[in-house]
């Protein structure tokens, strides 16, 4: 008799019954009755005791039905049901983080790099808002939050989260330009497809939730990608050469107009300071016109000493000639006198 019956799963008992009839078939004598029920008895025991305990694993939740009707969750550990399928349970691996690929699958489980792409191109090309297309290969992480709604109100969970996250990622590619996809927007196409992911997940209450959406690889298509390569080394080189530019015109233009601020400053004040001796002489000018216009000879000879005096304060002989005189003698030998 095949008695391995996994939990959930009671034992036919007829088919058993037939077993031990078959088995005693021949068995006649005093108390061959009593021995067969006993027997039978015992048998019905052992499959009612297999049938009336579970265990649950310790990343896993259990899920009761009741003649088909959810009755309750269980958690790890050792439980028991009703027996001979009046309750059944199915094991939900709740703790464990799924993962569904796109556009590529992994050949080795665990080994990022072992993977093959060959007969995934349904999935990994998309069409971008510029209508150029666009190879793109994604993996989607899942835990599954409320058994209950992962069990009964989807039918089958995995296809819809490949069919959702298809869709909401061919929709966030195609609202943006192909440059912006293969470069700087990568993080936010991410980040935007896991948000409306859940959101539609939570309104089927399929009872999941998104970990995270990564981008793996985004590449035009192998027949275009020397033509993008080409055309990237060209804007690499065109940045290079803006940069190298505004460089240089950080060294310059500081430098220049420093040069001019410093220039324009002493042009302002090289013009107040000769705006301000002007004002002086003028003012001076006034000064000795003022004494003029009141003692015109004094002033004129004062006038006239003092010019004398700063000539002769810059001589180094003086001579007194006579007007009959013929020859010029000198009047005091000032050399080497102190």
């Amino acid at each position: 008799m095949d008695w391995n019956q996994g939990p959930g799963q009671p034992p036919n008992l007829e088919e058993v019954a037939a077993k031990v009839r078959d088995k005693f078939k021949g068995y006649r004598g005093k108390g061959g009755g009593r021995v067969i029920g006993l027997i039978a008895l015992l048998i019905i025991a052992v499959f009612l005791a297999t049938s009336a305990y579970y265990t649950i694993e310790p990343e896993e939740t259990g899920v009761i039905q009741r003649f088909g009707e959810y009755v309750r969750q269980t958690g790890p550990g050792l439980h028991f049901k009703l027996p001979f399928g009046i309750e059944r349970v199915t094991k939900v691996k709740t703790g464990r983080v799924f993962k569904e690929e796109f556009g590529f699958r992994a050949t080795l489980p665990g080994i990022r790099n072992q993977f093959t792409k060959t007969g995934f191109e349904d999935e990994s090309l998309m069409l971008s808002g510029d209508l150029n297309v666009i190879d793109l290969k994604w993996i989607v992480q899942f835990k599954v939050r409320d058994p209950e709604k992962w069990l009964f109100h989807i039918l089958d969970g995995r296809a819809a989260i490949r069919d959702l996250s298809e869709s909401v990622t061919r929709r966030s590619v195609g609202n943006r330009y192909s440059d912006d996809v293969l470069t700087v927007q990568r993080v936010e196409i991410a980040a935007q497809t896991q948000k409306e992911l859940q959101e539609i997940l939570d309104l089927y209450q399929a009872g999941v939730q998104v970990v995270t959406v990564q981008l793996q690889d985004v590449n035009p298509p192998e027949p275009v990608q020397p033509a993008f390569n080409a055309v990237n080394e060209a804007r690499q080189e065109r940045e290079r050469i803006i940069n190298e530019a505004q460089s240089e015109y950080n060294k310059i233009i500081p430098r220049a107009e420093g040069e001019a601020s410093q220039t324009i400053a002493e042009a302002e004040g090289y013009a107040l300071k000769r705006i301000n001796e002007a004002k002086g002489e003028v003012n001076r000018f006034l000064a000795v016109l003022k004494e003029y216009q009141a003692a015109k000879d004094v002033t004129r000879a004062r006038l006239y000493l003092e010019s004398f005096q700063k000539l002769l304060g810059k001589t180094q002989k003086v001579y007194i000639v006579d007007e009959e005189q013929k020859a010029l003698l000198p009047f005091m030998q000032l050399e080497g006198q102190k």
